[in-house]
């Protein structure tokens, strides 16, 4: 069964191209809202927390700092709202889920950028 599922996800699923990108970097999503008969074109910008599962299931996790609110966004990586992934900076984490990301305040809330 599990043959057929990667099969028909290999076969019939379109994959985008996407930059890589794994937690701890800062990218910016645009993705399409419609309201209506319009649609307009929204981005959001955060650290990402994780990125989970394969194939046509594979999502990741967005965190950003609205004021003193956090938000995260999940997004599925073959969402077809998704336009483009823009990746700001690589952030130097030793784990693929930073969850402890979320209790950290101030300066201990910055993550160190790859060099190279």
């Amino acid at each position: 069964m599990e043959h057929l599922v990667k099969l028909v996800q290999d076969n019939f699923i379109e994959k985008k191209a996407f930059p890589e990108f794994s937690a701890g970097d800062t990218i910016t999503v645009y993705y399409e809202i419609k309201e209506g008969a319009k649609t307009r074109t929204q981005f959001f910008k955060g650290v990402v927390l994780q990125r989970r599962g394969s194939g046509a299931s594979e999502t990741f996790t967005i965190r950003k700092m609205s004021g003193t609110v956090g938000v995260e966004r999940i997004f599925p990586v073959n969402m077809p709202a998704l336009q483009k992934i823009e990746v700001n900076s690589r952030g130097k984490v030793r784990r693929s889920r930073i969850f402890y990301f979320r209790e950290l305040t101030g300066k201990k809330a910055r993550i160190k950028e790859k060099r190279g």
